[in-house]
């Protein structure tokens, strides 16, 4: 087992993404990168605290390998928007690889590096690539919340159009 903790934006579309792909055997909402202890998702949602939405994922590295869930990471936010997702805009929402090995590290830049050599994005990517910091779990609210409540408006406006491209381009590789 590995983990990894990223930033796409809203953590309820990382979430619902990554609970759906092989491999992967928990997916957590929470907070990571800020200047605060014990952050609240009122205090995240003033963009003031420093930290980003994130999800700390848990997976079997026999079934997908980091690099892999990159590939997933990449093609389901946009990684050259600074501190935005589409509607959802501040520091919070920022595109961010929150590594916990060297190794994670080294796979992250060099991916972001062939991405910006090869054109993938008509901009340059600028996702945040750090250490792994504290790790704050999100309220229970904010856990399984697409599965939870999917008929919500944002749900089906923001975060079903993810999961239907996400499945569409990932089919092979979902649970």
């Amino acid at each position: 087992m590995e983990i990894v903790t990223l930033g796409a934006g809203c953590f309820w579309c990382v979430e619902a993404v990554f609970q759906n792909l092989k491999g992967v055997e928990s997916v957590v909402s929470g907070y990571m990168g800020g200047a605060i202890k014990n952050p609240s998702y009122k205090e995240i949602c003033t963009g003031r605290t420093g930290h980003a939405e994130v999800a700390q994922i848990s997976f079997n590295t026999d079934e997908i390998s980091f690099q892999e869930l990159l590939e997933v990471f990449f093609q389901t936010h946009d990684p050259t928007t600074l501190n935005r997702q589409g509607a959802d805009e501040g520091t919070q929402y920022r595109s961010a690889v929150f590594y916990h090995s060297y190794e994670q590290r080294e796979t992250a830049e060099a991916i972001i590096d062939e991405l910006n050599n090869a054109g993938a994005y008509p901009n340059k990517i600028v996702t945040e690539v750090s250490e792994a910091t504290t790790f704050y779990k999100a309220e229970n609210y904010h856990q399984d919340y697409f599965n939870q409540n999917g008929e919500q408006g944002y749900c089906r406006m923001v975060i079903k159009p993810k999961l239907d491209k996400f499945k569409a381009v990932f089919a092979h590789k979902m649970k």
